[in-house]
């Protein structure tokens, strides 16, 4: 569907066993609407929002627990449980309980990134294009009134005025605004929460946007929190286990993106060889050596890339299995054969029967006018 530019949801009349039956799909959005509507549809619920700089958080004697936080206007919010969502700085979870931070930078060197819209496509692609560059990768997200672009890079290998001229360069459209730059140290907090306080979202920890986890991440620690929501009397076994679910998330969302680097083939430049050589987890060692042996990958728990993702960037990166699965033997290669060709025929015959993704935005969800 995506190198042809064709896009249809999944067909509820369809036969089962149809590829039609079962499509899956991610959206490109705005965020900043989304957030938007986020805060909107909070706020009809009854959500109070408060305006407001932090100047003091204050802390129970005690025990540490944050009992407020006071504004700049001298107002004083009271609270049980505090959610840091201040981003990076980690207002709450880092700058008052000291937590620590896991640094896995020596493994994701990327640690900057400049950020820049241009025009719109005339013809919009059903697809995130990443492409590696000199020192990092850029991304395309194509959007009805505009076109998302970045450059993610390592300030090691590459000066910023050197990442803004290859970005640049590399746009299909007119830029809309200057490079806006980001910068960041990959990683998580060595707590996601500590005492009253829950980290979600970038004050937990940060893993690059390679695969655009980040909204997911967020949306994961929430739905996290409600299944171990506190009593006043903060169970400390229900912190523990939400810090070793949040840590396992974040290691196996680390080693994945790890991968697309260190698989490389690339030798022509010196970021592209560090990533190469460098030493990686043994977790993904082990995943590496058990696909290159026979072919086979193992999905641990609630690891949030299924087999067909991890398949798809290793035999991508040319990890190609020396072996397979025994149990292969057992069906002659012939049959095996015409399976293969049923399955690429049955395909190419329903996305030849899709419509266009312009289509299918012109016809159930075109943007209004600007």
């Amino acid at each position: 569907m995506a190198p042809r530019g064709r896009f249809a949801p999944g067909d509820r009349n369809a036969q089962p066993g149809s590829p039609l039956a079962d499509i899956a799909y991610a959206y490109h959005f705005d965020a900043t609407l989304y957030a938007r509507f986020l805060r909107e549809l909070a706020e009809k619920r009854g959500v109070q929002r408060i305006e407001g700089k932090i100047t003091r958080v204050n802390q129970r004697p005690s025990d540490g627990f944050i009992e407020s936080v006071t504004l700049e206007s001298g107002d004083t919010v009271d609270g049980e449980l505090f959610i840091d969502c201040s981003g990076f700085r980690g207002l709450l979870i880092e700058q008052t309980l000291k937590t620590g931070y896991e640094d896995w930078s020596h493994w994701l060197p990327c640690d900057r990134a400049l950020a820049v819209p241009c025009e719109s496509l005339a013809l919009i692609t059903p697809y995130t294009r990443a492409t590696a560059r000199s020192a990092g990768w850029q991304w395309r997200i194509p959007l009805q009134h505009r076109t998302g672009n970045g450059y993610v890079y390592s300030s090691k290998f590459a000066s910023d005025d050197e990442a803004a001229a290859t970005l640049l360069a590399n746009l299909d459209g007119k830029p809309l605004a200057e490079p806006r730059p980001l910068r960041f140290t990959t990683g998580m907090r060595k707590q996601c929460w500590n005492r009253n306080v829950v980290a979600i979202g970038l004050s937990s920890g940060f893993l690059e946007p390679l695969e655009s986890t980040s909204i997911y991440s967020s949306q994961s620690g929430i739905t996290r929190l409600l299944s171990h929501f506190p009593t006043r009397d903060f169970n400390p076994l229900l912190a523990e286990r939400y810090n070793r679910e949040a840590a396992f998330e974040f290691e196996r969302i680390r080693d994945f993106l790890i991968l697309h680097y260190h698989a490389t083939e690339r030798t022509d430049t010196p970021f592209w060889d560090y990533c190469r050589s460098m030493p990686i987890p043994d977790t993904l060692r082990e995943a590496m050596d058990l696909f290159r042996a026979d072919g086979r990958y193992f999905r641990n728990g609630e690891d949030f890339f299924a087999l067909p993702s991890w398949v798809q960037v290793m035999l991508g990166q040319r990890i190609v299995p020396q072996g397979y699965h025994p149990m292969v033997d057992e069906m002659p290669e012939e049959r095996l054969l015409d399976h293969v060709e049923s399955m690429r025929a049955t395909l190419a015959q329903a996305v030849g029967s899709m419509p266009t993704h312009q289509e299918w935005i012109a016809r159930y969800w075109k943007a209004p006018a600007a």
